[in-house]
């Protein structure tokens, strides 16, 4: 059965990667995020510690993937994303991704990374620190894509990506857990030749995606 494409990926594609629709506002917050990256990337050079500059790089990685292969569900249904961001905004990247979606992600791994305690051993509710808060921040997440969800901003039309018990669930898993158990694996590695070999990875991994779905096959999301 072949599905008329929705009302809300019409909306997405109209002004996609459109440069003449970008807003002043995404100049300020382009130097928020510069500078909090540059403040972490300063404390680095000072301590030796780059652990929070490549949790940030992980998880927006992450990230890169997942509205990649979410890019990718539009382009082979042509019927819809996952996910759809239709509304107002100051750049539609894909048609589930925008500027405000990136400036967020390029700093929760650095927020994440600062809610970690020093001492890797310490428990909270009798679990590791690292995977409690991996799973706080994911589900905390969840919970802000509800309410983007109900306000209309984040657009699901799939009955297994919904506001029920196994939608959100997936959500939880595919959406947002995994983007937080690569910033603890990454970060807990020993070599930081490996961490950078593992974050270069996961970069290659979505440029790569994206080489094949623009370059090759053409497809438009």
């Amino acid at each position: 059965m072949i599905l008329d494409i929705t009302d809300a990926s019409e909306q997405a594609l109209n002004g996609l990667r459109d440069f003449t629709l970008i807003k002043w506002y995404v100049i300020p917050l382009l130097a928020i995020v510069l500078y909090i990256y540059f403040t972490e990337v300063k404390k680095a050079r000072e301590t030796g510690d780059w652990n929070a500059i490549y949790a940030g790089l992980t998880l927006f990685g992450m990230d890169f993937i997942n509205e990649t292969w979410n890019g990718w569900i539009f382009a082979a249904t042509q019927y819809s994303a996952f996910w759809t961001t239709p509304g107002d905004t100051g750049l539609r990247v894909m048609v589930g991704w925008n500027i405000e979606i990136i400036f967020m992600f390029l700093i929760a791994g650095i927020v994440f990374y600062n809610s970690l305690p020093e001492d890797r051993d310490q428990k909270i509710l009798g679990l590791p620190n690292r995977w409690f808060l991996a799973a706080f921040f994911a589900a905390f997440c969840v919970f802000v894509e509800c309410i983007l969800n109900i306000g209309g901003h984040l657009v699901w039309e799939y009955p297994w990506w919904n506001l029920s018990i196994t939608g959100i669930w997936l959500i939880f898993l595919i959406g947002y857990f995994h983007f937080f158990a690569a910033v603890v694996i990454v970060i807990g590695m020993k070599d930081d030749k490996k961490k950078k070999l593992t974050i270069g990875v996961i970069y290659a991994i979505a440029i790569v995606m994206n080489m094949i779905g623009f370059g090759i096959l053409g497809w438009l999301y």
